[in-house]
């Protein structure tokens, strides 16, 4: 199959041709891919930052990425009995077992006999992909593979975010979402579709503001390099919000999320790359604030965004290239001028 290739760390991806993937257990899925998502966790892939990662999983070059992945149904184990051949999915990112402890309650991020394509093992960047059935969630009619692919990282990771904060997103309450990319343009929605919150989105992208009204935004604020737009939420908050979104994580508003906050606030940390470092007594005990995070979604959030992308409360808003045009794709997201997902068709 043709596959688009990682063969070292900060070298161009190659489309070149590796073995098709098999069954290997007897609840193994070989889907079709149709549609992949291009997320910055593949950016950070290219640079080498999962490089130990890769090497405690006995992962070798070259790499295939890809783990926001749809598709059709080409191949399945013999125990395989809820998917046939034909039928058009989406793959929750990580293949679980379904019987250790963190899969029996539901926490499927955390399964302890899984394997993750296009981390930790060959991904959707390519013709076909390993999974297995416990990742497939139905294409409903009317969505098509391009529109749902990055649901199942980018959008999956927001919605999830999205519900910690909703105790805190009460009507009158204010909710600030730094990041109106990839993963913030999907969580603006989810938000607004699942609460009467406020809404106040922080960016430094003009054009991502612009469109942050669209997806939701009451309120939209441009990141400055004096650190103003700290101050500009405050306010626009009467003092700080009831809970902040941080899908960026990294750049130094990782540490200002948390002087966004009103007292008895949440920061959900979805982004990531920086470090919080913030004063125990004046930023977290005295003000009684909650810093959390969060990580991707289990197959049952996967299934309820589905439903809500089906009814139009969200939409995934994507920018297509060729398999061959990864390398494209990659330089487009890192300057910043994706506004919503890039998502590769092979």
């Amino acid at each position: 199959m043709r596959a688009a290739l990682l063969t070292a760390y900060q070298q161009p991806f190659e489309v070149g041709t590796v073995p098709d993937p098999t069954i290997a257990g007897p609840m193994d899925v070989i889907v079709q891919i149709r549609a992949a998502g291009f997320c910055r966790t593949d950016v950070h892939i290219w640079h080498g930052e999962l490089a130990e990662l890769h090497a405690a999983a006995g992962i070798g070059f070259p790499i295939i990425c890809g783990h926001e992945n749809a598709g059709v149904v080409v191949a399945v184990g013999i125990g395989v009995t809820n998917f046939s051949i034909g039928d058009s999915v989406l793959l929750h990112p990580l293949a679980t077992c379904g019987y250790c402890a963190a899969c029996r309650r539901g926490d499927d991020m955390h399964c302890t006999d899984s394997f993750f394509p296009g981390i930790a093992a060959p991904g959707g960047f390519a013709e076909y992909v390993r999974t297995n059935s416990r990742a497939l969630v139905r294409i409903p009619e009317g969505l098509t593979h391009i529109e749902v692919a990055a649901l199942s990282d980018a959008g999956l990771t927001a919605y999830r975010a999205v519900k910690k904060v909703l105790p805190f997103a009460l009507p009158g309450s204010h909710v600030v979402v730094i990041g109106a990319g990839g993963v913030g343009h999907i969580g603006i929605q989810a938000l607004r579709s699942l609460c009467q919150a406020e809404i106040t989105v922080v960016d430094r992208n003009p054009q991502a503001l612009q469109h942050a009204r669209g997806w939701g935004a009451d309120h939209v604020v441009a990141v400055t390099e004096d650190g103003s737009h700290v101050d500009v939420v405050r306010e626009i908050t009467a003092g700080g919000a009831n809970a902040v979104l941080d899908f960026v994580g990294e750049g130094g508003i990782e540490n200002e999320a948390v002087r966004m906050l009103a007292r008895h606030g949440i920061d959900v940390v979805v982004g990531y790359g920086g470090r919080i470092d913030v004063d125990v007594l004046g930023d977290m005990i005295t003000p009684e604030t909650t810093v959390s995070s969060s990580l991707v979604g289990n197959y049952t959030e996967l299934v309820e965004l589905v439903a809500l992308t089906r009814r139009g409360a969200v939409t995934c808003q994507a920018v297509t290239f060729e398999l061959g045009g990864i390398n494209d794709a990659m330089a487009a997201l890192e300057a910043g001028q994706i506004i919503g997902r890039s998502v590769l068709v092979p």
